[in-house]
């Protein structure tokens, strides 16, 4: 293997040359400590930065062997180090300068979640560490400026390096806390499911967000606590016990008036499938990670969908079995949401009143005597979401004005001044001088779908097929646009990037006639469990920017790609 010295030789020789001579530079090189992989050049200083991975040998990088497992212990510490590289590296961006993009050190930059990205992988079986980045190589015009690089790789990444890979270094406590949290979170995780509970939220957390376009807590906000009626104890492998709400499986209403809290506890729950770090205020929240938020989607095309559940006798005859449109109204969709929900296993259903289409929800007594049931063939989900639980599939619902489903509900919290307060039989009370109109009778099963996934017509899945991501709203493959912005549990635009490589993946090797769009779903979550997401690329210096998504979001990406 060529080393530092060779680098350097090689990077003086081309200086001032055409940029098409940093080519050359492709390769490994030891610095000693590390390892550093050239993996792809940029032909051009306006193009796409260079691709550049940082190995650190096992022995080197110094991190304890109890940190690489079991698999949460391992991403917590990915995830540190992803953060820990940012910071450092941060201050050396466009430091060496140039023209495009010449100087720029792009690194992931992690939200308050704690995920498994591709930017920072931990070798379970040595410790060794990769960490991928982009460089953009200096150039004066169209013409290497080999110094400013030198700089770059010599002066700045060593640094990086140091501080942000290697073990020591000031780092040793505050990654044992976040090693430790993460059993905590696990811990969280086992024990809701033990106690039937579908999520918790600890006392003292902080649900509140600083701005509408920010993930950071509110400074000052209220810190929750929680309903006498409705607190457990945890006790935790570290933290020792802790007490907080825990939400019964079953019905839950979250009621209250505006701006007192309800969307924002229910945000905090749908974030909750994931781990957040420490100070988010929100590191104690933790939710089934089944669950998937339902809202109704004007406009989305629903491929196949059995919509039975809620829709019948429809007046041309169509079959709601298997149903077919490019253009879903908000109850038709709400309709498709929750029977795919419920086809990829998902075992909570979380509902916010204001993004719903109310004749899906509800139809009061006096529509019911002016609309006869019989040419009505929308069946409300307050008729359903009994069986729904009898099933097994519990439903946390923000209500503001939806009375009726006080007498359906297990559990139903006030939000008072964003405190929690237990009304359920006060409500309940309430409830019995407003007696509920008759339900539906007609028969009815929950959701079984058939459709298989066809061979997409006019691609060379074999050939090259070019996608490119729109932040967290969506990604177009072969210019077809697939929608996912209303997807309100995807919180990286990493997970876009992934969900379009697993889609590709899916479309190359399971789109065959013969896989639902369930069994493709299953079959890529056991490959990406097993291999990561590397197992998409074919080069994994190519496997840049993603972040791992569930199986829901996998489903959901699917069943929104209109040209399947």
């Amino acid at each position: 293997m060529k080393n530092e010295k060779d680098l350097k030789a090689l990077l003086e020789s081309i200086h001032r040359r055409g940029y098409p001579a940093y080519k050359d530079t492709r390769g490994s090189y030891h610095f000693g400590g590390y390892i550093l992989h050239i993996d792809h050049v940029q032909g051009d200083p306006f193009a796409s930065p260079s691709h550049l991975t940082i190995e650190v040998p096992g022995e080197k990088a110094g991190f304890p062997s109890e940190y690489l497992s079991p698999k949460h212990r391992r991403i917590a510490l990915e995830d540190f180090l992803t953060r820990r590289f940012h910071g450092v590296s941060r201050k050396f961006d466009h430091q060496a300068k140039g023209s495009g993009k010449s100087g720029s050190i792009s690194v992931v930059s992690p939200g308050q979640e704690i995920l498994e990205r591709t930017a920072c992988l931990v070798d379970p079986k040595n410790g060794t560490v990769y960490y991928r980045f982009e460089v953009g190589f200096p150039a004066n015009g169209r013409s290497i400026n080999a110094y400013e690089l030198i700089r770059i790789l010599y002066d700045f990444l060593p640094v990086c390096v140091k501080q942000g890979l290697v073990y020591g270094n000031g780092m040793a406590e505050e990654l044992k806390k976040a090693v430790e949290l993460s059993d905590d979170q696990a811990a969280i995780r086992e024990q809701i499911r033990e106690l039937g509970l579908s999520a918790f939220v600890a006392e003292g957390a902080i649900l509140p967000r600083k701005s509408g376009v920010s993930e950071l807590p509110m400074k000052e906000a209220r810190v929750f606590a929680s309903p006498e009626s409705l607190k457990v104890t945890l006790t935790l492998p570290h933290r020792g016990q802790l007490q907080g709400m825990g939400i019964p499986n079953g019905v839950t209403l979250i009621v209250g008036g505006g701006y007192h809290g309800k969307s924002t506890l229910l945000k905090a729950l749908e974030l909750g499938v994931y781990n957040h770090v420490a100070g988010d205020g929100r590191e104690y929240v933790i939710t089934d990670p089944t669950a998937v938020k339902i809202r109704s989607e004007d406009g989305r095309s629903v491929h196949g969908t059995d919509i039975s559940l809620f829709i019948n006798d429809l007046p041309d005859k169509r079959d709601t079995k298997s149903f077919h449109t490019e253009d879903a109204s908000g109850s038709t969709s709400q309709a498709a949401n929750v029977s795919e929900a419920i086809e990829c296993g998902s075992r909570v259903l979380l509902i916010d009143e204001d993004t719903c289409a109310t004749n899906f929800m509800i139809r009061d007594e006096l529509m019911q005597k002016v609309i006869a049931k019989e040419k009505e063939p929308i069946t409300p989900y307050l008729d359903r979401i009994g069986a729904l639980k009898d099933a097994g599939i519990s439903t946390i619902l923000v209500a503001g004005s939806f009375g009726a489903y006080f007498h359906v509900a297990d559990t139903i919290i006030q939000m008072d001044h964003y405190e929690p307060v237990d009304i359920t039989q006060k409500a309940k009370e309430a409830a019995r001088d407003y007696p509920l109109p008759p339900k539906s009778t007609k028969p009815f099963s929950l959701p079984r779908m058939e459709r298989k996934i066809q061979p997409v017509k006019g691609w060379d899945l074999n050939g090259r097929i070019k996608t490119k991501t729109m932040g967290r709203d969506g990604f177009l493959i072969e210019r077809e646009n697939v929608e996912l912005r209303y997807l309100e549990q995807i919180v990286e635009s990493g997970q876009v990037s992934a969900l379009s490589k697993i889609l590709l993946y899916g479309l190359r090797h399971m789109a065959d006639g013969k896989h639902s769009p369930g069994e493709i779903t299953g079959d890529m979550a056991r490959i990406l469990e097993k291999e990561g997401l590397d197992a998409l690329y074919e080069h994994s210096y190519t496997a840049m920017g993603l972040t791992m998504v569930r199986p829901q979001e996998i489903a959901a990406c699917l069943h929104r790609c209109r040209f399947l």
